[in-house]
């Protein structure tokens, strides 16, 4: 076991709007906290502050209560810090949802997180009421954010003005959010987070992540996902900087946000490093401004960020962590000689264990060199309270004296120096996105000439995973229905385009190989490993 080299530091016990707001200096309140990196537009704290005040107190005049769940689906908008934050305020809990998610999927959250109440915006507005309407959401529990006839709008909420509510409930047990991920197996799970869980992660951050309050953070990374959430969304209003919100990804515009804006922090996730290292458009805008490019929610490659580091000009940097712990545990510090493929050192008040995934037995920290390979396990403060309805899942992740099994294997050096170098859950990081291989195994099975799936993730071009589908087909009935063998039956493209009618643009699968039998053990559980040891192929565009 090892404790993170830094000093421990303190958390108040504090809810995150307080934490947040509630000791904010006069000389900070106007400053700006939010910037619309599309049109420009600027959003103070002082402005921001009083737009949450007055949700929270509009959410309560109209019967939200403490502990009651709000879905929100809605891109990186300034809105969003409002909204979410107005609901922490009010004492509600937010599930933030997937903003490319289809109406089946936002269905399934919000049943899931029992959610009440949504709020979306006009573009998501069809699968948002679809979903909605399904759940037993009405009409005026449905806020779309720029407005649509028949729902309330945020401004709507914001012009009626109602103090906000004095709530009262225990930060250390009360649920701040429930983001949805798939852990370290199966279907996406409800992630317990409460308001120490959130607020310790942020104060964990400040001496690994220096952001400043003269910074500029850009947030393309969407705020639904939990790194935008806390790392973007919490910590750069905690220190006081501005972050500049993106609602969507297209290269051109990225570059010219981040150049007018002059971004000193971009925060990013691996795919996005690809196009800064080898894309020409690079070359075209001025990013002289960028001081840190920190990348997260999947691994990034040592020459990729070396790479991205001599383009730019620039430090690169990169954190690790999960859903289910608010996400932070490690990161590489920004001085300092330490190896970039390395997810770097523990953050303050953060333990760590490698353990023998086979037997158990704990690995050691090296006097020199590295450590064998193990399990990574976690404690901390950070920690999730659990799985949502889930006691089996929970008892599987989280030991009862709460360890915390992230599915990852990793190595530890003698100066405490942590590297993943494989996988035991069989989650897929897709561009920074999950993947849950069993939510797309459903769809393939779903089809009636697909008799068993697997489902796992392969590294393309770029060393980052994408989807790849094994199919064994029904063998008797090609595509006019007429016997055949099964070499005629389904191809490639059915069995691609028929899961991308039914899942997010993320969850597609990407490649398709067909086979004999899926590899099972005695049990019956598919033995992934074997399926990842076979050649591959370059993933579809």
């Amino acid at each position: 076991m090892t404790r993170s080299s830094y000093p421990d530091v303190d958390i108040p016990e504090l809810s995150v709007y307080d934490a947040l707001f509630s000791g904010i200096a006069e000389a900070d309140l106007d400053r700006v906290a939010l910037v619309d990196g599309p049109s420009g537009d600027e959003t103070s704290y002082r402005a921001l502050i009083a737009q949450i005040d007055a949700l929270a107190g509009s959410l309560a005049a109209r019967g939200l209560a403490v502990g009651d769940r709000v879905g929100i689906l809605c891109p990186n908008v300034p809105a969003f810090a409002t909204v979410f934050h107005g609901v922490l305020r009010a004492g509600g809990t937010a599930t933030t949802i997937n903003s490319l998610y289809t109406a089946d999927e936002i269905e399934n959250q919000l049943r899931g997180a029992g959610a009440s109440w949504l709020f979306t915006v006009s573009p998501l507005y069809d699968q948002a009421a679809e979903a909605a309407g399904r759940v037993g959401i009405d009409a005026d529990h449905l806020v779309v954010i720029d407005g649509a006839a028949g729902h309330p709008s945020l401004r709507d909420l914001l012009f009626e003005r109602a103090a906000p509510p004095e709530v009262s409930f225990d930060p250390a047990t009360h649920l701040a959010v429930l983001p949805y991920s798939s852990g370290t197996t199966g279907r996406p799970k409800g992630v317990m987070l409460t308001h120490r869980n959130l607020v310790a992660n942020i104060h964990q951050c400040r001496d690994v992540i220096p952001l400043q309050r003269d910074d500029r953070a850009l947030a393309v990374l969407p705020f639904f996902h939990i790194y935008g959430m806390s790392v973007l969304l919490d910590y750069a209003l905690l220190q006081r900087a501005a972050l500049v919100t993106m609602p969507k990804f297209e290269l051109a515009e990225f570059l010219r946000t981040v150049s007018e804006q002059r971004c000193t922090w971009v925060f990013i996730a691996p795919p996005i490093a690809v196009a800064l290292a080898k894309h020409p458009l690079v070359d075209d805008y001025d990013l002289s401004g960028v001081e840190v490019i920190f990348s997260g929610a999947a691994p990034l490659d040592r020459e990729l960020a070396k790479a991205v580091a001599t383009r730019i000009g620039c430090e690169v940097r990169q954190g690790y962590g999960m859903t289910e712990t608010s996400p932070v545990t490690h990161a590489i510090p920004i001085k300092g000689d330490i190896d970039l493929s390395s997810i770097g050192l523990a953050i303050p008040n953060t333990e760590c264990r490698l353990v023998d995934p086979e037997s158990g037995a704990d690995i050691e920290v090296p006097s020199t060199g590295t450590s064998a390979p193990g399990e990574l396990l976690i404690r901390g403060p950070q920690v999730m309270s659990g799985y949502l309805d889930d006691e089996e899942a929970t008892a599987r992740t989280i030991e009862p004296d709460g360890w915390l099994h992230t599915g990852d294997i990793a190595t530890v050096t003698a100066e405490g120096v942590y590297a993943i170098v494989d996988r035991l859950k069989e989650l897929i990081k897709y561009k920074g996105y999950q993947v849950a291989p069993a939510v797309l195994e459903a769809v393939l099975l779903s089809h009636p000439d697909v008799v068993d799936a697997a489902v796992v993730g392969v590294p393309d071009d770029d060393a980052q995973e994408v989807p790849k589908a094994f199919v064994v087909r029904r063998a008797g009935a090609g595509a006019d229905g007429s016997p055949s063998d099964a070499s005629s039956e389904l191809d490639e493209e059915a069995v691609i385009a028929w899961v991308a009618e039914r899942v997010a643009p993320h969850e597609k699968v990407r490649l398709v190989e067909f086979i004999d039998a899926i590899p099972k053990s005695t049990s019956g559980k598919i033995l992934r490993k074997d399926l990842r040891s076979r050649v591959g192929r370059h993933a579809l565009t």
